[in-house]
Formats: structure tokens, sequence, C-alpha cells
């Protein structure tokens, strides 16, 4: 399945500022959130509406909602909890999830060391945020894990994907739809996406 290059002029200045080294940990989060919306806005458009009544201040009228309980998004430990703000201003009721694992060194098999879904996942949507999809292994090992709980409907948000990642992720799941606001040059040397911005967790977090 092809993946999905949100395009928008927003997009693309919030992005060049958000690549910038310059740009301080607040405004940086702030971006984050910001594109974060437009990549939502863009995987929620085959959401499924149902008729409820309401009432104007004039009349009683039928009107079209989602049922924001059919969605989970899931943030990977721990740079995808940057991205929860956005969600959260588009979907005020969204469930969270959460996932953080770890490859062990001998199986090669990912190990989930934080692991929180909602009741019922296996019947949800599941969109997974994480804002860079570098090689493609924490995304890749993440919708395994939610697979193997039953979870049969997988989306994933990045706002930066390397083809590398990209490539391995169509590979392995070819059946998830892939949102990202760009897809950058190459993989450098030690995994991270050129040109890029750096790594998401610590311009996030103030770690760098």
């Amino acid at each position: 399945m092809k993946p999905i290059k949100v395009e928008h002029p927003l997009i693309e200045h919030k992005l060049a500022i958000l690549r910038d080294k310059k740009t301080g940990t607040k405004e940086f989060r702030e971006l984050i959130s910001e594109i974060t919306l437009f990549l939502c806005y863009e995987a929620m458009k085959d959401a499924k509406l149902h008729e409820v009544e309401i009432e104007t201040p004039l009349t009683k009228t039928r009107a079209k909602m989602i049922d924001e309980n059919d969605y989970v998004f899931v943030p990977i430990l721990r740079a995808g909890t940057g991205m929860i703000d956005g969600i959260v201003t588009m979907i005020p009721n969204a469930k969270i999830g959460h996932i953080g694992l770890y490859r062990n060194e001998e199986t090669l098999k990912p190990v989930r060391y934080y692991y929180k879904m909602p009741k019922g996942i296996e019947n949800k949507q599941v969109i997974v945020i994480d804002p860079m999809l570098a090689t493609g292994g924490s995304g890749i090992d993440a919708v395994t894990l939610l697979k193997e709980d039953g979870v049969k409907d997988i989306k994933f948000l990045s706002i930066i994907a390397a083809p590398e990642g990209l490539i391995k992720m169509q590979e392995t799941h070819p059946d998830v739809k892939i949102y990202c606001a760009a897809i950058d040059d190459h993989l450098n040397d030690v995994g991270y996406i050129v040109p890029g911005l750096g790594d998401a967790g610590d311009r996030i977090f103030g770690t760098v």
C-alpha cells in the first residue's frame, strides 16, 4: 500500500521551522502537535459517521458524528507521546494506548517493556503514532504486537519518514496505511534520517 504524503503549504512552513537546529524545545513541541493535526485530519477522512439528534438554539435537527470510542491512538515510547496533544485537540475523547518495546538481541524478537491498551482493542481502529519512521524497526514491531493481540485495522502516522523504513514497513505489513508529512532522502550510517531533524525524542523532551 503506497504511503500517503500529506501536502499543504502550512505543513511545509512548519516542517522548515521544525527541522531548524535553532528551534527551541517549546516551539518544537508545539510544531509537532500542529503537524500532527494535519496528519490526523487526513487519516480520519474515512471515519464512519452516524446520525444523532441534537437541539440547536432554534430547533431539533439531525447531525452526523463519529463514534470516538471506535478509535485508539498508540504512541511508541518515548517520542510518540509528543504527538498526543495534537491528537486530543482533534479528538478530545480519543482513547490512548502506550507501547514501549526493545528487541531481544538473541532472538531478535520485539519485547514489550510497557504495553497498556484500552479494553476491546481488537475491535478498534488503531492508529500508531511516532514522529520518525527511520529504519522501520520500532514501527514494524509495534504493529506486529498489536496484530498478535487481534487488531486488524491499523494505520501509522509519522511526521518524517525515510524511504528505507517505508519499504520495510510496506513489505512486512502491506495492509497498514502510512501517513507522513515528509519523505526524506535517506538514512545515514547510524540510522538517522537525512536531512531529518535530529533525534525527535531528545528535541521534544529537551535531552539533547
